[in-house]
């Protein structure tokens, strides 16, 4: 296992003051199994960093780097405003996972995540599922979204689905007076793992659902447990589709410029990560008056799924806490709307007033002593 040199280019974005300051960065390289990766660890002052490995074809190595610092700050946020004692993390691994994807390069990358001596707890993210992590976790005891039979929590989109849920009707709640999305129209960019069970819930509530994936088969299957549900061409289709509810649960980066002003939605509520495409995409949507709720917020359902997975996983605990994220979504358009700022700027200072209240966690950077 050897580290990869950076370009110039992406070693003066690690040290970038907009980019969070992050604490270490490992790029990682394992030729024998073809395993290039990338480990970001924004900050461990809550305690152990915690996030997922996404499994993703970037088109350069700078744009994995990127990716990497920009999820881990996120998760910093997240684990801090979903009541977690856990830092932020990511990990990225660079290819096609229905191509490159192996047990010998999982075992790869688990070392990497062993060799940082519990500082980093991974678990799934896009690309990546349950059996990969009980693979990962041959190789170290930092691995949670595990299967049960291997002593995991499983499927951690359940709790993710059930969040943003809670979210959403935070969301309604505070836009039409009632914490129900009955009768409103709902957009679903992205049935996959988190979206197909959020649509669930949606019609549970009386929701009108209209879904959009790239994927023709994951279309499919949602239309065929449920006829009832309206399919858009595209992501361009849905957003003008005059919807209530806009709910991006794909990749990053669905707001901005251009979608922003084609929204017909009041409410932009939904699982996917780093939704904002660049600074000021957040007063572009208060501007226009769409309530917009801060994705790392409402999509933490997943990560106190599987934090609680380290303690002997209980799904009703879990669950339990998971509820919470509508008493933490109001409080975010509370501090919002008193201190005149978009709720993303609100709750990016709540984040960073806990994770500042608590001192650096030394004893993390140190190396366990036999």
């Amino acid at each position: 296992m050897t580290d990869v040199r950076p370009p110039q280019t992406v070693v003066s974005k690690l040290f970038r003051s907009e980019q969070g300051g992050h604490e270490q960065v490992v790029l990682c390289q394992d030729r024998a199994s073809g395993l290039k990766a990338v480990i970001a660890l924004h900050s461990t002052a809550l305690g152990p960093a915690l996030g997922g490995t996404r499994f993703f074809p970037y088109a350069s190595d700078e744009d994995a780097v990127e990716d990497a610092l920009n999820l881990a700050r996120g998760m910093s946020y997240k684990n801090a405003l979903a009541g977690l004692d856990h830092g932020g993390g990511k990990a990225v691994i660079i290819g096609d996972p229905a191509v490159d994807k192996s047990p010998e390069l999982l075992r790869a990358y688990g070392r990497f995540v062993a060799s940082l001596g519990g500082r980093y707890v991974t678990a799934c993210d896009v690309g990546t599922y349950v059996a990969d992590m009980d693979v990962v976790a041959t190789e170290n005891p930092w691995t949670t979204g595990r299967s049960p039979e291997n002593g995991g929590a499983g499927d951690s989109s359940v709790l993710t689905a059930f969040g943003v849920f809670q979210g959403m009707r935070a969301c309604a709640k505070a836009k039409w007076g009632e914490p129900t999305l009955r009768g409103r129209a709902v957009g679903v960019a992205g049935v996959g793992k988190v979206g197909h069970h959020l649509v669930e819930h949606l019609l549970e509530d009386g929701a009108r659902v209209v879904i959009t994936d790239v994927r023709d088969d994951a279309v499919a299957r949602v239309r065929e447990r449920h006829p009832e549900v309206e399919a858009a061409a595209d992501n361009a289709s849905l957003i003008r589709a005059g919807l209530d509810v806009y709910a991006p649960c794909a990749l990053g980066g669905a707001l901005n410029d251009e979608s922003v002003a084609a929204l017909t939605a009041t409410v932009v509520c939904g699982a996917a990560n780093n939704q904002l495409a660049h600074p000021g995409v957040e007063k572009d949507l208060a501007d226009r008056g769409v309530l917009y709720a801060p994705d790392y917020v409402v999509n933490a359902g997943g990560v106190i799924q599987v934090a609680d997975e380290l303690h002997g996983f209980d799904f009703d605990r879990a669950k339990a806490k998971a509820t919470k994220i509508y008493d933490t979504t109001l409080a975010i358009f509370e501090r919002a709307a008193a201190d005149g700022i978009p709720p993303a700027a609100a709750a990016d200072r709540l984040a960073e007033q806990r994770i500042a209240d608590r001192a650096p966690a030394e004893t993390w950077l140190r190396p366990t002593v036999a």
